[in-house]
């Protein structure tokens, strides 16, 4: 069929031209916000889930809905690594100079400048090459101590945004990657906002570790956000998923076929957006058979194998990768770690650091004290292709 309307949309973080089953939790999104735009109290969430589910997604739309809402929003992906008061230093400086252009919170807007310059003195950051050194309000997020002067910068902030009835709304994918101090003034600085019935709010996605990290940084978290599982899609959404913008190019699948994608694709919406691709790229017309699904099956396959697995297996060790292997031996998990150990061919002692690294990484996490379970869906099987040996 035209290569040129084929209506999936594989790749990582690419909104899919139907997107299916999460409405509800969008929807949550949309009544934070109007209860923080009317000054009402409201938890946002922070989204868990594997690889491929589509959190970064749903992260993108809520940035949507509070750009919508005229709310001042900044995104920030993290990353291993990352200096996380640079990053929302510089995130935050667009957000202040259009607040400080507005009469009802000149002053306010002025008085968070000096807040946000002396924060980035104070963890030496320079913004487009010029170092900014000044303090203008001496105690005011200029300790170098993120614990304090995160919720003096968030405050100053937010306090100016309340002077001009809109919010600001904080989004960051891949939460995970904070190191625990930060993610520490993180939640301390949204709780204090909360305190103050200031109008900022935090959304955020995350590895399926994630809510254990939160609660281990500060203990009243649940009180702040709820943290939705997003895993793979019901067979309804999942059905919707695929057929919808098939149907609206006028194209139709056969029931078998449909039922083929759901079941290689274990209804995970980034493999649903592979198969429904290369699908429609090897049906001749309409409808989309079993025999088109099955014979693009070797393609949709050697392309998450490039492009969605194998940059993962890369950044591994020979010995993490050794372990991962052990660790697709046993299927798709989770198991028991003392069992990966047994099959890697180790004392559990000598393999847990191995393990740790590996959930470090994201590459694993622990559902359960003393389990293991792969981050990414289907990667035992990726492991079994691309290690068929297991050395």
């Amino acid at each position: 069929m035209d290569a040129t309307l084929n209506p999936y949309a594989p790749g990582a973080g690419t909104p899919p031209p139907t997107l299916a089953g999460r409405d509800k939790l969008l929807e949550s999104a949309r009544i934070a916000l109007a209860r923080i735009r009317i000054g009402r109290p409201a938890k946002s969430f922070i989204a868990v889930g594997l690889r491929g589910v589509g959190k970064t997604v749903i992260m993108n739309e809520v940035q949507k809905i509070a750009e919508a809402e005229q709310f001042h929003s900044i995104y920030i992906e993290a990353y291993d690594e990352i200096r996380f008061p640079e990053v929302l230093a510089k995130a935050l400086r667009p957000i202040l100079l259009k607040l400080s252009r507005k009469e009802a919170a000149h002053h306010l807007a002025v008085r968070a400048w000096a807040g946000l310059r002396n924060f980035a003195s104070a963890f030496d950051i320079s913004f487009q090459g010029i170092d900014v050194s000044v303090k203008t309000e001496e105690g005011l997020a200029d300790t170098g101590d993120i614990t304090a002067d995160l919720p003096d910068l968030l405050v100053s902030i937010g306090e100016a945004a309340k002077a001009t009835a809109t919010a600001l709304t904080i989004i960051i994918d891949e939460v995970q990657y904070l190191s625990e101090l930060d993610m520490s003034a993180l939640i301390m600085a949204l709780h204090r906002c909360n305190q103050k019935s200031l109008p900022v709010v935090l959304f955020g996605a995350g590895l399926p570790q994630l809510r254990g990290r939160m609660g281990d940084a500060k203990s009243y978290v649940e009180r702040l956000f709820d943290f939705p599982e997003i895993d793979a899609l019901p067979d309804d959404d999942a059905r919707m998923a695929i057929e919808k913008p098939a149907n609206d190019e006028g194209v139709r699948y056969s029931a078998d076929a449909l039922a083929e994608i759901l079941r290689v694709t274990a209804c995970y919406p980034y493999f649903i957006q592979e198969w429904g691709h290369f699908a429609w790229a090897t049906a001749k017309s309409s409808p989309i058979t079993l025999q088109d699904v099955t014979r693009s099956h070797d393609a949709a396959i050697a392309k998450l194998d490039e492009s969605f697995f194998r940059v993962r297996l890369d950044r591994m060790t020979p010995t993490e990768r050794r372990y991962m292997r052990a660790l697709a031996d046993l299927g798709p998990g989770p198991h028991r770690s003392g069992d990966v150990a047994k099959v890697y061919g180790a004392p559990v002692t000598s393999a847990a650091p191995i393990r740790s690294g590996l959930i470090a990484k994201g590459m694993i996490y622990s559902p359960a004290h003393g389990d293991t379970a792969f981050t990414v869906p289907l990667f035992d099987e990726f492991m079994r292709r691309e290690m068929p040996d297991r050395k």
